[in-house]
């Protein structure tokens, strides 16, 4: 394979350790926490659209791996992203970035305690946060070891009796230490903006390797009707149909559920959440909507071909989570395919350094700083902060060395969580005058606990109860009631609860309507009038 793929790599993370250091030096401008945890509420429209494209480990390696798979139904799952841009920010956009202003807030477990006027609630939305994004990690981690994996030199192996008790090979070992090691220290020097201006340099090389990768996969495949006919030979005639087609993977009922994930889900993850705290004015708001849209088609159509390509490249790919970085190396030049690696290792790695500082950001100011030491100086929350990305980064990468064999079960699982915690108390503070706490708080653990209900007996039952076209036994995978995603039930039990709750409980005091939404006063008249 030679040295070319590394070395791209290597360059590449060098470049994100030097981001790090100088967004350490622009984040100290407005104090630490708000600089290290927010950016001073300074992102402009690149950055926000950018940083907002929801691409992760599941982006680059999950999702390619169910296309190589299960063929042209993931083009409807994916679909669902064009979205984003509409569902997020026009709907949610303008107003949490009024409220965060009004508010004062850092972080969304910030955000809700100031608007419901509720510590429990802000304690609930932490912990929940902590746990949910801590577990989504674990897929980031598994993907950024493997890209390692398939580009590093040949290395001593570790002791075999290691090897057998980790169930993973020295090659994965070695490369899980290294990811994790260069992406905890430059978020740890930059903070939130390290993550938001790695996420930008990252986004234009994700753009620039899958254009590349496009015309060299379809060259090298012989075109669409051949790659899908060998899909068709491998995979059965399923891969090559749309739901309702006798297939057995995503029935109907389950392709309506993920069309639903990102479009809708997508509004209550907490990345993308503390983004729209960020911003500078709505103009950048506005403009940020476009490019996001224009930029996710560049990406998620390409590479829905790119991967029905890889059934008649890699005809024999033993693991389905390897389809991106062995399809780079199998279609491109040594050097450009180090250059199209760099965009899913950027991927993972800017979705890493993002999550790190919201977890951190949860466990600082919302748990330490308001509940533990109000008073604490800058450098105790500048050390505690560090070591809680060290902590959790550990965490992760424990859990990456036990994760399911499919890194986008494990993100659908989180990503469908994090949407029914925050994803409707969100739309009640943010547009419903007559939420209460206790409404807010029961939709939040509602959503939740659903999703645990249809998750728990599936893992107990080692996956014979969930969907056969969904998954394989002894995976980690849940009851699909109906035919229907889990997230799908925990947002529609999120929602009752929230307005029922809330409908039943006393009204929030007036001067907490007032000062949320009343109307804005009229300009004062110009003087001498």
């Amino acid at each position: 394979m030679g040295s070319a793929p590394l070395l791209a790599l290597v360059f590449m993370m060098a470049i994100s350790m030097a981001i790090g250091f100088v967004a350490n030096r622009s984040s100290e401008e407005g104090g630490f926490l708000k600089g290290y945890f927010l950016g001073n509420r300074g992102l402009g429209s690149w950055s926000m659209a950018l940083t907002a494209t929801v691409m992760s480990g599941g982006t680059f390696m999950g999702f390619p791996a169910l296309v190589y798979k299960y063929g042209w139904v993931l083009a409807l799952w994916i679909a669902s992203y064009m979205m984003v841009p509409l569902c997020t920010f026009a709907i949610l956009g303008k107003r949490m970035g009024q409220l965060s202003r009004q508010t004062g807030a850092i972080t969304l477990p910030d955000l809700l305690r100031e608007r419901f006027q509720n510590p429990a609630l802000g304690i609930a939305a932490s912990v929940l946060m902590i746990c949910i994004l801590t577990l989504s990690l674990v897929a980031q981690f598994k993907g950024g070891a493997i890209v390692l994996q398939v580009v590093l030199p040949a290395l001593p192996e570790l002791p075999s009796d290691l090897t057998t008790m980790l169930g993973r090979p020295s090659a994965f070992m070695y490369g899980l230490a290294i990811f994790a090691l260069v992406v905890v220290t430059y978020t740890i020097f930059g903070g939130f903006l390290a993550a938001v201006w790695t996420d930008v340099f990252q986004s234009i090389l994700m753009a620039v390797g899958v254009l590349i990768m496009l015309p060299l996969a379809l060259a090298k495949s012989g075109g669409l009707e051949a790659a899908t006919l060998a899909g068709v030979q491998a995979q059965g005639i399923g891969f090559a149909y749309a739901p309702g087609a006798g297939r057995d993977f995503l029935p109907l009922g389950l392709a309506a559920s993920f069309f639903c994930m990102w479009s809708i889900a997508g509004m209550g993850q907490p990345a993308t959440l503390v983004r729209l705290m960020a911003f500078r004015d709505t103009k950048t708001l506005r403009h940020s909507i476009f490019l996001l849209a224009i930029y996710n088609s560049l990406i998620y159509l390409p590479l829905v071909i790119i991967f029905i390509c890889a059934q008649t490249i890699l005809p024999t790919l033993a693991s389905p989570d390897e389809a991106m970085p062995k399809m780079a190396l199998a279609v491109a030049p040594p050097l450009v395919a180090g250059l199209i690696l760099a965009a899913p290792f950027g991927a993972v790695m800017s979705t890493v350094s993002g999550f790190l500082v919201q977890i951190s950001s949860a466990l600082v100011q919302d748990i330490y700083h308001r509940r533990i030491d109000p008073n604490a100086p800058e450098a105790t929350l500048r050390r505690i902060s560090h070591l809680s990305i060290v902590a959790v980064a550990l965490l992760a990468a424990v859990g990456a060395i036990y994760s399911p064999p499919f890194l986008q079960a494990i993100i659908v699982f989180t990503g469908g969580s994090a949407a029914c915690a925050f994803l409707v108390p969100a739309l009640m503070a943010a547009f419903w005058s007559r939420a209460t706490a206790r409404g807010a708080l029961a939709s939040m653990l509602g959503g939740v606990l659903t999703v645990l209900a249809l998750y728990i007996p599936g893992w107990l039952a080692g996956g014979k109860s969930a969907d056969p076209g969904i998954g394989e036994e002894g995976k980690f995978y849940p009851i699909f009631l109906l035919g229907i995603a889990p997230f799908v039930w925990g947002l529609l039990a999120s929602a009752l609860l929230g307005i029922g709750v809330s409908l039943c409980d006393a009204p929030p005091r007036p001067e907490l309507v007032r000062r949320f939404f009343a109307e804005e006063a009229p300009p004062s008249p110009t003087a001498g009038n």
